[in-house]
């Protein structure tokens, strides 16, 4: 499998979806080639160490592609995919990665019967351990949405969703490493007021957080389970459980994924 991938944006989530696809073996530097101002000269130079190339001609990427990812500003789709809609091939598969923007926006902007996916990667793409999801439009085979699970999986887990999930979706996995974040920072700045050097705080806490994701992961259990199975009686963390529960942690979080879910659907009615 070496496709022709190209992509209408060649930002940061674009360049880390490339290398990911380079790692996994899915296309060669040479297949690959993305689309940016011309003066946005980090792009250029990152698609070039790549052995990839990099044009300011959005058709010319269309044309040279199998695989289009579309990777441009939300508010930049419509133009962008108006202006390649001439050079569009029944052979082209479109990816969109852009927040807000549905299928039917996307089939609108290009030809009756192109083939369009609709995907959400989130952040630690960048670092290969993302969670992307996925929703097909009517044109798309089996073989399509199999070559776009590959193809995100590539840079962490990717799964298949009907496109009414793709709003919780981005309030959970796409928002959610800003509140992970947060609750890293938190845990460290406990740790600092009890008197540990920041530096250490963060990485401890970092490394806590990635161990428990790792362990919900690799065991199946239920988070209550291995929350239980570290939760001694009248022991520290039962201590520190009990305040998390008095501050109404756990509604605070379930609380902000709806807020960010209805912001999702306000932002799509615009």
């Amino acid at each position: 499998m070496s496709l022709k991938i190209g992509f209408l944006g060649g930002g940061k989530m674009a360049q880390a979806l490339a290398k990911g696809f380079l790692a996994k073996g899915l296309t060669s530097g040479e297949n690959i080639v993305a689309s940016a101002a011309p003066q946005d000269k980090q792009c250029f130079e990152a698609f070039k160490g790549m052995g990839a190339s990099a044009t300011s001609d959005n058709s010319l990427v269309v044309k040279q592609s199998q695989v289009v990812f579309v990777s441009v500003k939300p508010d930049m789709v419509s133009t962008v995919l108006q202006q390649v809609k001439p050079v569009v091939s029944k052979d082209n598969l479109f990816i969109s990665i852009c927040m807000g923007i549905s299928i039917a926006d996307l089939e609108k902007d290009l030809p009756p019967g192109t083939r369009v996916v609709r995907a959400m990667p989130n952040t630690p793409a960048l670092v290969g351990r993302g969670a992307s999801v996925f929703t097909c439009g009517h044109a798309v085979s089996a073989d399509d949405s199999a070559t776009a699970e590959k193809l995100l999986g590539a840079v962490g887990i990717a799964h298949q969703v009907q496109e009414k999930l793709v709003d919780p979706v981005t309030a959970l996995s796409g928002s959610g490493p800003a509140y992970v974040f947060l609750v890293i920072e938190a845990l460290a700045d406990g740790a600092v007021k009890e008197g540990m050097p920041r530096d250490l705080a963060y990485q401890l806490a970092a490394q806590t957080v990635l161990g428990a994701g790792h362990l919900v992961m690799e065991t199946g259990q239920h988070p209550a389970k291995l929350r239980d199975d570290v939760t001694s009686p009248a022991g520290s963390t039962a201590a520190g459980l009990a305040h998390l529960e008095k501050c109404a942690v756990r509604a605070a979080v379930s609380g902000a994924v709806e807020a960010a879910t209805k912001r999702c659907k306000e932002m799509q009615k615009k």
